[in-house]
């Protein structure tokens, strides 16, 4: 079992920054890769970045490619999603997920997910 717990969501004005962090807990969390994926009221969750065991190789959405940065530190279990220039649009609940090695952009492909943080973006 791993346990995932989000933290960082907030109020934020368009243009402004958030940084999300997922503290992992359980099993090896350098053996998994790590996801976020986001979900607006009324959509299905979607896909927003995937970084590897090793933190070498990342993966974007086209949404978020070139303002949100994921990056992990496996001595301190966690996983950061670092987002910029933030937009309306980008209002969301965030949550992170681990998956096998290779996960890719598929929610289905995760094992384990948090509860989830609440991004606000005002215009």
């Amino acid at each position: 079992q791993v346990q995932l717990v989000e933290s960082g969501g907030g109020l934020a004005q368009a243009g402004g920054s958030l940084r999300l962090s997922c503290a992992a807990s359980g099993r090896t969390f350098s053996n998994w890769a790590m996801g976020w994926f986001r979900q607006a009221p009324g959509k299905e969750r979607e896909f927003a970045a995937t970084i590897s065991w090793s933190g070498v190789s990342t993966y974007y959405a086209d949404s978020v490619k070139g303002r949100f940065t994921i990056s992990r530190d496996n001595a301190k279990n966690t996983v950061y999603l670092q987002m910029n220039s933030l937009k309306p649009e980008d209002t969301a609940v965030y949550y992170c997920a681990a998956g096998p090695p290779g996960a890719g952009k598929s929610r289905y492909a995760y094992t384990y997910w948090g509860q989830g943080t609440q991004v606000t973006v005002s215009s």
